[in-house]
């Protein structure tokens, strides 16, 4: 999923495993510290492109109050989301490639193996969970959750086979419920800007536009 992101920063300078946790402004620029008291800088603008929540943090910590509360509605609304991959041995047989069910468990299931180019022995399956269970069982183990999704699966399929495999991964952030959608946020007078799928409907296409839309309106 990040093939796209690692091809277009191959030429920039990108530090990974770094979270900022302070901003400060002198002379017009912006200096960063992250968790670790390593500062970056200086910058003449910073985009940030965190959720909503750790944008609020960063700016509460900075002492950007007017920043961090123009957030205050985007928070809440951006969801959990439990995702399991599964492999079978033997393919489902099932008659879709995806599919957004009527369950109280599961939002959408889909054959990852079915994408142009793939060459899987067997079928990889992708199951996401709504986003009502994911909050409700945010902090559950993830074998539960597993145990859970399968049975979801199963219910809608009616293949009944065990995985041999199965990699579960919880996104804190996934998907953005709100109906305000500005597609960036761009404060001119401290030179920040924010960008995000959840400024831009979700998904990740929505990432795309907000970034897009972000530098537009910062070169006008």
């Amino acid at each position: 999923m990040t093939a796209i992101s690692r091809a277009l920063a191959s030429d920039i300078d990108v530090r990974a495993e770094v979270r900022i946790d302070t901003m400060a402004r002198k002379d017009r620029k912006w200096y960063l510290t992250d968790t670790f008291s390593r500062h970056y800088g200086p910058f003449d603008q910073v985009i940030v492109t965190a959720p909503p929540a750790q944008a609020r943090d960063l700016f509460t910590n900075s002492g950007l109050m007017n920043l961090a509360s123009a957030l205050d509605g985007a928070v809440p609304a951006v969801q959990p989301c439990w995702a399991v991959a599964v492999h079978f041995e033997s393919a489902p047989g099932a008659e879709f490639e995806g599919m957004r069910p009527h369950n109280g468990v599961l939002s959408w299931l889909a054959n990852n193996s079915s994408k142009p180019g793939r060459e899987d022995h067997g079928q990889w399956w992708v199951l996401h969970a709504t986003s009502q269970w994911s909050a409700e069982h945010v902090e559950t183990h993830a074998d539960q959750v597993i145990d859970v999704m399968l049975d979801a699966f199963r219910e809608i399929t009616g293949f009944d086979s065990m995985p041999d495999e199965t990699v579960p991964h919880r996104w804190l952030y996934a998907r953005s419920d709100g109906d305000d959608h500005p597609g960036c946020l761009w404060f001119p007078a401290e030179g920040i800007g924010l960008a995000g799928d959840w400024l831009s409907g979700g998904r990740v296409e929505g990432a795309f536009d907000s970034a897009s839309e972000l530098v537009r309106t910062m070169n006008q």
